[in-house]
């Protein structure tokens, strides 16, 4: 057994060897490559570590702590009553604005406090795919048909997919609600208002801390491939010439579209609700952290905190690396949006054209590996789609996209194992296919 060990390590140091033997450096587009990866980690790191992760860390800690097993068992656990498990999960991502990576800590807290694999799958999926922000803007720049449908696939996604899981491992499933039928019930230490006014204190903290600016306005001009399809940018005028009008996304990324093919240039109308939150985000924040001390220092003894910093921690050391890995390999790979990787992009864009099961299944397995923010996957299945993407491909991308990434697949295998991660991203891409395809056979 030692030899065999000593052997397997020896094979282990010779492949990394002549990896790093024949490394091609040099060769424009790996050294552009692990350019893109580099950038996209530190993009990641300064637009969601601080004000995504940690606050998710934060909240998974402190369901760990400070939400009893008991409570987590009677809604979501296996044996919980299956119409309010799963409604409670599939309609999570109407408050939750978070993206595929930033959803696992919360998954992670409930899954370990004993939800059930079905209604914590079913919360896995729904938390960044039911994002009625991501929803509204699919609807207003990609068309109310496309908007509509991802609203209603993702909630019959999460629901599906989780009922799927349940009955897959239905026997582990069964033992598991009997083991929790045995639990003795814990005592209740505060009344159910107190912990929902903290837990509603930090997750307004992380979502409000993450609101977006909307676009201020909206172009819609003639596009590739035959000049006939409309193509839509919602976002800021940078500059405006007698030849051509520049104007950068929601997202960020930049539009320079020539004045013979500008069909309409229009001021976006503002949502007064969502502009106020906006204006006033960073004191709405500085209220509600104002109001989460209070409540943490008052209604929690010292015992009680430390117990939820270290909860924190934990889950912070179990994903943040994984995570940050993930992003890195992914930037390697598909670089960012509008950039290269090691992938060329044309070989995405020429097989998501018509709305064949190879264009539709290209394009769930393609945005199942590809990391999307929050909203950005609009942009870049708007560019998509002016190249000439089909409309079910583009369904099938929204529908597997935002909820699965490279990132993503890590750290659901470190909580679930390598089976039920492959079962999982399996089940998402193989429904967004499905999808896609009757999508595209209807519009």
């Amino acid at each position: 057994m030692t030899l065999l060990r000593e052997w397997k390590t020896l094979l282990g140091m010779a492949v990394l060897f002549l990896v790093c033997f024949y490394l091609p450096v040099g060769f424009t587009r790996f050294d552009a490559a692990v350019m893109e990866a580099l950038q996209l980690v530190k993009w990641y790191a300064r637009e969601h570590v601080l004000l995504c992760l940690v606050p998710a860390f934060f909240i998974a800690g402190a369901i760990s702590v400070f939400v009893s097993q008991a409570s987590v068992m009677k809604y979501l656990g296996a044996g919980a009553n299956k119409f309010l498990a799963y409604g409670v999960a599939s309609v999570s991502g109407t408050v939750l604005a978070v993206c595929s990576c930033t959803v696992l800590p919360l998954f992670a807290g409930i899954y370990k406090m004993g939800a059930g694999l079905g209604p914590a799958t079913a919360f896995l999926y729904s938390g960044p795919a039911i994002n009625v922000l991501a929803i509204i803007l699919t609807a207003r720049i990609l068309g109310m048909e496309l908007g509509v449908a991802r609203a209603v696939g993702a909630i019959v996604f999460s629901v599906v997919i989780g009922l799927l899981m349940h009955w897959i491992y239905r026997k582990e499933e069964v033992a598991k609600a009997q083991a929790q039928m045995g639990m003795p019930t814990p005592e209740v230490r505060r009344p159910l208002w107190k912990t929902g006014l903290y837990f509603a204190s930090m997750v307004g903290i992380m979502v409000v801390a993450n609101w977006a600016r909307s676009g201020d306005i909206r172009a819609v001009f003639l596009c590739c491939p035959n000049g006939l399809s409309t193509f839509k940018v919602e976002g800021t005028l940078v500059e405006k010439t007698d030849t051509m009008v520049t104007v950068r996304d929601t997202a960020g990324q930049v539009h320079p579209i020539p004045s013979e093919q500008l069909m309409n240039f229009v001021p976006v109308e503002k949502n007064p609700a969502y502009e106020f939150i906006l204006r006033y985000k960073w004191a709405i924040v500085f209220v509600l952290l104002a109001a989460f001390v209070v409540m943490i220092s008052q209604w929690f003894d010292g015992a009680e905190r430390v117990d939820w910093v270290d909860a924190s921690w934990g889950y912070a050391k179990q994903i943040l690396p994984l995570l940050l890995a993930g992003v890195l390999v992914s930037g390697l790979l598909l670089g960012r949006p509008g950039r290269e990787g090691l992938i060329p992009s044309e070989w995405v864009n020429t097989a998501l054209g018509g709305n064949s099961l190879r264009a539709n299944f290209v394009a769930a397995l393609a945005g199942a590996f590809m990391y999307f923010a929050t909203l950005t996957e609009v942009p870049i299945v708007q560019g998509l789609i002016g190249s000439g993407m089909g409309k079910g491909p583009a369904l099938a991308l929204l529908l597997a996209g935002p909820a699965l990434s490279l990132p993503s697949m890590i750290v659901i295998r470190s909580i679930l194992g390598t089976q039920k991660m492959v079962v999982y991203v399996s089940l998402v891409v193989i429904m967004a296919t499905l999808t896609g395809i009757l999508f595209g056979a209807f519009v």
